[in-house]
């Protein structure tokens, strides 16, 4: 009996490793993001954008898998890209893919990207008109392999022009754990895993570290958002910023908000939590005028009411380079947690952010001042 028994642990054990191996081989052939997913396939890759839509990515040369639409399969690597968003810029850039941007939908003088800028230059990259307004007949001509969209409603046009389309964004605010791995799913577009893997391995760092400086130390309140003249744009509770408030140990006070990215909220909400906040992160920037608190009061004169934009408050506003900043996403995360905690931070310098003096700097004539 004793020979039996051990035979069936060995038999056990030898199962249980099986199991073990075919787990990993299950974790490495299919990673999903949120909404967003890549699955390996023996021929091809399936990937999940933010619209739901399945893709196939095909090595270049080989044979499209069956099922699939012409606009539904994406020969890889990827080698021309027309992008909407300064996010996916930003991911190309650090999975050293920038240089296949050749369109985008924001003018040359609105990038401070360097490749982006030198793509201008030398005619490599084309302005292909305002997301609401896109040139069609300039992006058919630009031959892109995929246009990397927040917009769903031009793929009944793509499809036409015969050019696929892949949605990198969804209907909710991406959460935190998304925004961090997104180089991921994009990878396999350009045969980067590598480089996504040293990226996430690095803001995963990053994030650890912010856990530990900011264990155990008093909660600041935080809001972010703004007023406009029809309607109260705030982040909600489950967007990538809201979460990293409440990892550095903060409170985030429009927690209690789900939904898409800049979702409106009542004008009463958001002064009342004004009221009651430590910290406030506006949407505008310099180029919108911002230079203090009394400019964003200029803005609205409701925004006087805010706590954090009296004598004594703290407001923030970001820089223009800072949505364009995703491939140094790892030092955005540490500055914000730098700004909510400034004691657990000694010495810090912001780069991407600007804390906003109560009036506006002094700016002396050119010639009337040594």
């Amino acid at each position: 009996m004793g020979k039996i028994r051990l035979l069936a642990l060995v038999s056990v054990l030898l199962l249980s490793a099986a199991c073990d191996r075919l787990a990993e081989k299950a974790r490495e052939n299919f990673i999903n993001m949120g909404d967003f997913s890549i699955e390996n396939k023996v021929d091809y890759t399936e990937a999940r954008d933010g619209a739901g839509r399945i893709l196939a990515l095909v090595p270049r040369g080989q044979p499209h898998p069956p099922g699939f639409a012409p606009t539904r399969v994406i020969e890889t690597p990827v080698r021309r890209v027309v992008a909407y968003s300064f996010f996916d810029v930003g991911i190309l850039r650090a999975l050293g893919e920038a240089d296949t941007v050749v369109g985008v939908t924001t003018p040359e003088s609105g990038w401070f990207v360097d490749e982006m800028r030198k793509g201008f230059a030398e005619d490599r990259v084309t302005y292909v008109g305002e997301p609401d307004a896109l040139d069609y007949e300039r992006v058919e001509a630009l031959h892109p392999d995929v246009v990397m969209t927040w917009d769903p409603s031009i793929v009944p046009m793509m499809d036409e022009l015969g050019i696929p389309v892949l949605v990198t964004s969804t209907p909710l605010a991406t959460c935190l754990a998304t925004h961090i791995r997104f180089a991921q799913f994009l990878a396999p577009f350009f045969g980067r895993e590598r480089e996504a893997k040293v990226f996430y391995e690095r803001v995963a760092r990053s994030l650890e570290d912010i856990r530990e400086r900011t264990r155990g130390r008093p909660k600041p309140k935080a809001m972010w958002g703004d007023i406009y003249e029809k309607r109260v744009l705030v982040e909600p509770g489950n967007a990538w910023v809201a979460e990293l408030v409440g990892l550095a140990q903060s409170d985030y006070l429009f927690d209690d908000v789900y939904g898409t990215s800049c979702i409106e909220i009542s004008l009463e909400r958001f002064l009342y939590s004004g009221n009651d906040a430590d910290i406030y992160f506006t949407y505008r920037s310099v180029k919108d005028g911002i230079v203090s608190k009394d400019a964003l009061v200029r803005m609205n004169s409701l925004l006087a009411s805010l706590k954090p934009l009296g004598p004594n408050g703290r407001a923030y506003s970001p820089l223009p380079h800072y949505s364009q900043s995703a491939d140094r996403l790892d030092d955005i995360l540490v500055e914000i947690s730098a700004i909510l905690h400034p004691e657990a931070y000694p010495d810090y310098k912001l780069q991407f952010f600007v804390d906003l003096p109560d009036h506006d700097p002094i700016v002396q004539a050119r010639g009337n001042q040594p």
